[in-house]
């Protein structure tokens, strides 16, 4: 059984390109995935995921999320604060 790799955005974007060049040259999709090392399921929701995008937008992309997932926890922080304190002030009446 293969062993499962993490790449980084930097790398698939890297992948995608050298993929694009070599389906220019009229290689298959099989083959293509072979040579990258990576399932054709792989390949496929890379290209969904990352198609267009170059490296940077990539980086801007990761930096985005990341700073959601911040917002969403503060958000789910301050709702559990609500409804605490709405808790609390319902006992105390």
């Amino acid at each position: 059984m293969a062993r499962r790799r993490r790449h980084t955005p930097e790398q698939i974007v890297r992948k995608l390109r050298e993929a694009d060049r070599l389906l220019g040259e009229g290689a298959v999709i099989a083959d293509v995935a072979r040579r990258l090392e990576v399932s054709e399921q792989t390949f496929h929701r890379w290209r969904n995921q990352y198609g267009g995008l170059k490296a940077d937008d990539v980086k801007r992309l990761k930096a985005l999320e990341v700073e959601n997932a911040r917002l969403k926890r503060i958000v789910a922080d301050k709702e559990l604060e609500i409804d605490a304190l709405r808790e609390i002030s319902r006992t105390k009446w």
